[in-house]
């Protein structure tokens, strides 16, 4: 006869932490914004993070901030449009264990009113560039010699959009459904290598982009009726979960997406 109870000792588990101390990490998309503030938080959870965007101005600010506080960070200026030049800066890496994919944007608009150029850049930053970067990303993991299971990781930049449908976010949510199909098939691909593929899947977040995009009070209650919890999103929000998917405690998250939307998602 078997038991269900449980002993003393077998409830004694150690918990394997948050930390990303000698793990090296790229997040794309990084000189502001959502990509700034996971490249700070996880420098602040001990890892030496590699900030590229295209801005060499802004990108220095950011590792200037990371530094000052006592982190790793250095940059690399580089369009991920520029397939090319995307997949030559992560070859050129000496290690990488995270990959952020960050990069993305958004023209909100009625489906009669998207012009092929706003359809191209969509699709180039929202789903090729996030293709390209992990594909590059995948080589330069697999050089590792001495990976341990589930601890290298490629967290996709979704939205709850891509979860959802919403009015004038036709090509926005086809683009973010897109990165979960791939997080999803990609994980299924990378999972016997111990490579974990993830996504995080945020609602609107305070950032000064998102309040030029909800500048009516019409936008605005259309927006705060929609999440159950009442406000936006923090920066600190969003940081937090992608430390948590890179982190040793998200060993056995893989193909999924961690929700950060207040409960939009749930209605």
């Amino acid at each position: 006869m078997t038991s269900n109870t449980q002993t003393v000792s077998d409830a004694r588990i150690t918990m394997p932490g948050f930390r990303l101390d000698g793990r090296v990490a790229l997040v794309t998309g990084a000189s502001a914004g959502l990509g700034a503030a996971i490249g700070s938080a996880m420098a602040q959870a001990g890892a030496e993070v590699i900030l590229l965007a295209r801005g060499a101005e802004a990108l220095d600010q950011v590792v200037a901030d990371i530094t000052a506080s006592g982190g790793k960070a250095r940059s690399i200026v580089c369009d991920v449009t520029d397939s090319a030049a995307l997949r030559r800066h992560v070859a050129a890496l000496p290690r990488l264990d995270i990959l952020v994919n960050n990069t993305g944007t958004n023209f909100p608009e009625p489906i009669a009113e998207v012009s092929d150029e706003h359809l191209g850049t969509m699709i180039d930053l929202n789903i090729r560039a996030i293709v390209v970067a992990a594909q590059a990303a995948v080589g330069k993991i697999r050089e590792r010699a001495d990976r341990q299971r589930g601890d290298s990781v490629i967290i996709n930049m979704s939205s709850q959009m891509g979860h959802v449908g919403s009015p004038n976010r036709t090509i926005y949510c086809m683009s973010k459904h897109a990165v979960e199909g791939f997080t999803k098939a990609l994980a299924v691909e990378l999972a016997p290598e111990g490579i974990r593929v993830v996504s995080i899947a945020p609602t609107f977040v305070d950032t000064p982009l998102v309040r030029r995009v909800v500048n009516t009070p019409e936008k605005q209650q259309f927006v705060m009726s929609r999440i159950p919890m009442g406000q936006l999103a923090r920066l600190e929000d969003v940081a937090a979960a992608a430390v948590y998917l890179a982190s040793p405690s998200a060993a056995m998250v893989t193909g999924t997406s961690l929700l950060v939307d207040g409960g939009w998602t749930t209605q």
